[in-house]
């Protein structure tokens, strides 16, 4: 008799059960309705107003246009050959197990066998010149134990056997010059790819590497007598870092200034030297003129963050592969997982939070990221960089914060470099003019107020700060030029060096100095 009592208690808790169960879909339902609603109309309309004050948000407005392929640097054979085997003429990826692997890159110019053993470089930012004796050594020894470099039968002056190293080179090398006279150069990239961190960019290690050997040549030919050949190679890698201003990456950017730094070796060199002539330091002075890495630097953040929000894009739609992202960027990722509580959060997410992230990333590059570099007034603000890294490393660690604190913390390090590198062309062309100034009258000025406008059209000022260059004429004959560096503190000319295994210079404290070793 309790048979039916009991099945109807069944059915109504069943019932129940299920009415529950619907009102719990309907209210998920709404939220992430209401959420994807809230978050697509907040971006829109943040986009829409920065649109009108002229930002770009879509990175396709920051691919370079084509141009000719006839004209084109980037496609002429040698300079093919540093990409062919790992992309296709249109940039596309050629699949590991479908790569030639007899493909030929004849723009692999290595100097050295082993780099954990090659000779110490001479460094410009100490006043250290080059030692070719120990790479005279470095190459004769190779050359009695392995075909890869030659050797003469008996030492030679220690340029002559470099350049004797380093001849097996000459062919390519000239191949490349010629290629450089081309007007144009865009390296076929897949601008198009859904997620842009996988874009590859193998050409930038081979320019690298081709600029180093043009600075190691450029020392030997100026200690051989040989000013107009290492004149000319300092203009080759000078084109070499100019070939991809164009390319809308940070990773690009701060390659051409490391290329810039490899390459002013030999022009200081040859300025401690008084190797080079006047005709030779006005062109030098009008190529570093164009150099202006603050407006790449603006155009690069810029691009970036495009970037940046085309990866949240595809994040949105490859959710599971999410956690790719955090081995490609970034020192404390682990840290930054553990913190977000990846994965459970970022797959639940609805698709407005992934709208709202895109505005927390444009809000920081527009409040933090982009005011560190003022290019029309061409200066770096040090404090700016310093509060930027605060600004992203305060953001709570919730889903909408992620990609901020994932694809933004090294940003303030990127306008350092910016600012090295700037201030490295600004003392290089300032020392050009201190010595066409000697080559006029016998001495180097007391100031630097005489050299404008006949040794230079306007003197450069310290991208720190804006004040002028500090400059000294030493009891020696010599003087001292500098920039007041990071820490915006006149240090007097002082460098100072990394602490650790790996010393070199602490661009972070000290000033940045240009001066010759004593004679």
């Amino acid at each position: 008799m309790n048979e039916a009592p009991k099945n109807i208690w069944k059915k109504s808790w069943a019932g129940r059960t299920l009415f529950a169960l619907a009102c719990l879909a309907t209210l998920v339902a709404l939220f992430y309705a209401e959420e994807d609603w809230r978050g697509w109309h907040a971006w829109n309309k943040f986009k829409h107003e920065w649109e009108a004050k002229g930002e770009h948000f879509d990175f396709a407005s920051f691919v370079p246009p084509p141009v000719p392929d006839d004209q084109n640097f980037a496609l002429a054979p040698i300079v093919f050959t540093s990409y062919g085997q790992i992309l296709t003429r249109d940039g596309k990826a050629i699949p590991p197990d479908k790569r030639d692997t007899n493909f030929i890159n004849r723009l692999k110019i290595e100097i050295v066998h082993n780099y954990e053993e090659s000779p110490k470089d001479g460094n410009w930012q100490i006043a250290k010149t080059s030692d070719l004796k120990t790479w005279r050594n470095y190459y004769r020894a190779l050359s009695a134990t392995t075909n890869e470099f030659s050797g003469a039968p008996q030492p030679q002056s220690p340029a002559a056997d470099v350049l004797l190293a380093l001849s097996k080179y000459d062919p390519a090398i000239e191949e490349l010059r010629q290629a450089s006279q081309l007007p144009y150069s865009r390296f076929p990239l897949d601008y198009d790819i859904d997620d842009p961190a996988e874009i590859l960019l193998p050409h930038l290690y081979v320019l690298k590497q081709c600029s180093l050997a043009l600075q190691l040549r450029a020392i030997a030919e100026l200690q051989n007598s040989r000013s107009e050949q290492a004149f000319e190679d300092v203009k080759l890698a000078l084109r070499l870092a100019d070939s991809v201003h164009t390319e809308p990456f940070i990773i690009t950017h701060l390659v051409r200034i490391a290329i810039l730094q490899i390459t002013l070796q030999p022009v200081w060199e040859g300025l401690a030297e008084h190797k080079w002539a006047d005709a030779q330091l006005a062109e030098l002075d009008s190529e570093l003129s164009k150099l202006d890495f603050l407006a790449d630097y603006e155009f690069s953040a810029r691009s970036e963050r495009a970037a940046h929000i085309k990866i949240v894009d595809w994040a949105e739609q490859k959710r599971s592969r999410i956690a790719e992202l955090f081995n490609m960027v970034g020192n404390d990722n682990q840290k930054i997982m553990n913190n977000f509580g990846l994965p459970v959060e970022i797959y639940l997410m609805p698709k407005g939070w992934y709208y709202q992230s895109e505005i927390v990333l444009s809000q920081v590059q527009q409040q933090w990221v982009l005011p560190m570099v003022n290019d029309p007034q061409q200066t770096v603000s040090p404090q700016a960089a310093r509060e930027s890294v605060d600004a992203v490393g305060s953001l709570r660690p919730t889903g909408v914060n992620l990609f901020a604190r994932l694809l933004l913390p090294e940003l303030g390090k990127y306008a350092e470099r910016t600012a090295y590198g700037q201030n490295a062309a600004n003392l290089a062309r300032t020392a050009i003019a201190l010595e066409r100034y000697r080559l006029a009258h016998g001495t180097y000025p007391e100031s630097l107020d005489v050299l404008a406008p006949q040794f230079i059209a306007k003197v450069p000022h310290d991208v720190i700060g804006g004040q002028p260059l500090k400059y000294r004429r030493e009891s020696n004959g010599q003087f001292v030029l500098y920039s007041v560096g990071w820490n915006e503190t006149d240090d007097s000319g002082e460098v100072v060096f990394r602490k650790g295994s790996t010393p070199g210079v602490d661009i972070n404290q000290g000033d940045w100095v240009w001066r010759y070793p004593a004679q």
